[in-house]
């Protein structure tokens, strides 16, 4: 990663800028932290938050922000919906536009539809694109740099913390430093892995190697870190110092709703559902094997609860972290028109809205049929647009809320998550009834408003999952996994809504083909300035 190294000072410098909105912290000047604070406690806590939030999640953490690929949670997880068609594109930066336009559509009457930039489809144009020259044009590049960098900043935390002066239970603050950077490392292992053929394992800060490993050691290294989170948790997280270092780490303005600060149990909880997200995501449902079904259910069973807290981030009036106008992909989807925002809202999503599910009605606008420029896909046109803030039915799910301090941002997972990957592996397991209900209870959740599932027949229970884990966690950055792994990728989708690209026509049992990339080559950026080294794994998908 020699091209993208930060030095510890650079990261030390971002994290005062979240640290100055905390009164409760003493540090000599909050603006400015470097080496010699970070020796102390306020100063570890300093560069814990501010590196981990400002160097992994904002716009400081992509070289290449335009505002319009955008950061983390409204340009990495965007790449990821576009390829999961909850939403498109057709702004061109970074080919956006062409990340969402399948091979091929073919329409009710026949009518087959090609991608307009064929033969350089989606696969062949993300390796046409590929190359260091591209510099931020290059779409692989982004969640690559942005997670090392977290890494990085996490690398440079626990390289730090035994050698800072503590107050108090010095070993039970010291563990919940260090339970924090390996959380925050195996997120940035998990995500490497789950996208990327190959990857790095760089656990000292501020160098790196060249011995690329495949996407398979990437998840065991996500894993490794959060069973040392867990480790450190376990460790001293009874103790009340403990949870002082947690609550000085988690900003003062993500500590409500869904974001409180976690117990010990709560946290290990958190741990265990990115431990099964790390299985599910990375398996297709065709190889799964049953010990591997049995490992996410029993994760699962120890995952976060309806009533658990989980490391969720929030917007303030100062932007300190997170904008309020353009938190997350929902946010910047949000119009008065059907033509939304950066983002459009795929038709494949609205329909996969069950009759009468309030979370349609709460969430969403239909206006006359937006048309986008035909050349920039095939498939997106829309007649939806997201409202901001919903449409006023109380105990509904509300996707975005732009007002400041009305964000919901999942920076991990979520109940909702954790309760279908549940339901996923009972249904696999037999068990269709307690599927049924793991999919029931989530509806609840967020207020749905529908029937419970009654069905005891698996077919029927599958599909309700599918569309549950689309519609519970659009905009999460889930569906492009789950995409993959139940083959939509390769099989595409059939019966889809599909508006003809002159908006005349509506079709509803439409086919189409994505043909999408499954796993990414490892960015070109990456490898001109650090080429693989002897016995490195391909960083090439054969695909």
């Amino acid at each position: 990663m020699k091209n993208i190294k930060i030095t510890a000072l650079s990261f030390l410098l971002l994290a005062g800028s979240v640290m100055s909105c905390k009164d409760q912290l003493d540090i000599q000047n909050p603006n400015q932290p470097t080496p010699s604070t970070a020796s102390s406690e306020a100063g570890i806590v300093a560069l814990a938050q501010g590196s981990v939030y400002k160097n992994g999640f904002t716009s400081a953490g992509n070289k290449y922000y335009d505002g319009v690929v955008g950061a983390f949670y409204n340009g990495v997880v965007g790449i990821h919906e576009l390829m999961g068609d909850v939403v498109a594109a057709e702004a061109a930066n970074t080919y956006m536009n062409n990340l969402s336009s399948p091979d091929m559509v073919t329409l009710d009457n026949g009518t087959q539809v090609p991608n307009p930039n064929s033969p350089a489809l989606q696969k062949s144009l993300l390796r046409a694109i590929n190359t260091n020259s591209q510099q931020g044009g290059n779409p692989g590049w982004h969640e690559w740099a942005m997670m090392y960098q977290l890494n990085n900043a996490c690398n440079t935390v626990l390289d730090a913390v035994d050698k800072t002066t503590f107050t108090g239970d010095a070993t039970a603050k010291k563990n919940a430093i260090k339970a924090w950077a390996y959380t925050w490392k195996g997120l940035a292992y998990a995500r490497l892995g789950s996208l990327y053929y190959a990857g790095l394992i760089v656990n000292t800060p501020s160098v790196t190697n060249n011995t690329y490993v495949s996407k398979e050691a990437m998840i065991a290294e996500s894993n490794s870190n959060f069973d040392k989170a867990a480790t450190a948790v376990n460790a001293s997280g009874a103790s009340g110092d403990f949870e002082e270092i947690v609550t000085a780490l988690i900003p003062d303005f993500f500590q409500n709703d869904k974001g409180g600060v976690p117990t010990a149990g709560q946290w290990i909880k958190n741990l265990n559902t990115m431990k099964a997200r790390n299985i599910l995501v990375n398996t297709s449902t065709a190889t799964m094997t049953a010990a591997q079904w049995d490992a996410i259910l029993t994760l699962a069973n120890a995952g976060v609860g309806s009533s658990d807290p989980v490391f969720a981030g929030n917007t303030n009036a100062n932007g300190d972290i997170f904008g309020s106008s353009n938190y997350s992909v929902a946010a910047r989807a949000v119009g008065s028109n059907a033509s939304g925002g950066t983002y459009k809202i795929s038709e494949r999503l609205i329909q996969d809205f069950n009759t009468g599910d309030q979370r349609l009605d709460q969430n969403f606008k239909k206006f006359t049929v937006w048309v986008g420029n035909s050349d920039r896909g095939n498939a997106f046109n829309t007649r939806y647009a997201i409202k901001d803030g919903g449409n006023g039915l109380s105990g509904v799910y509300t996707y975005v809320n732009r007002t400041a301090g009305n964000a919901e941002i999942f920076l991990l997972g979520s109940y909702e998550e954790n309760e279908l990957m549940k339901a996923e592996a009972k249904l696999w397991k037999g068990d269709v009834a307690g599927a049924a209900a793991s999919i029931n209870a989530v509806r609840a959740y967020q207020g749905a408003g529908i029937a419970s599932i009654t069905s005891t027949n698996a077919a029927v229970v599958k599909e309700e999952l599918r569309k549950e884990r689309r519609v519970a966690l659009a905009f999460r950055g889930l569906s492009f996994y789950d995409a993959r792994r139940w083959g939509v990728l390769d099989n595409g989708r059939t019966g889809a809504v599909v508006i003809s690209k002159d908006g005349s026509s509506v079709s509803t049992n439409a086919t189409i083909k994505y043909g999408y990339l499954d796993y990414w080559d490892v960015p070109n950026n990456e490898l001109a300035n650090n080429p693989a080294g002897a016995g490195s794994a391909p960083t090439t998908n054969p695909k």
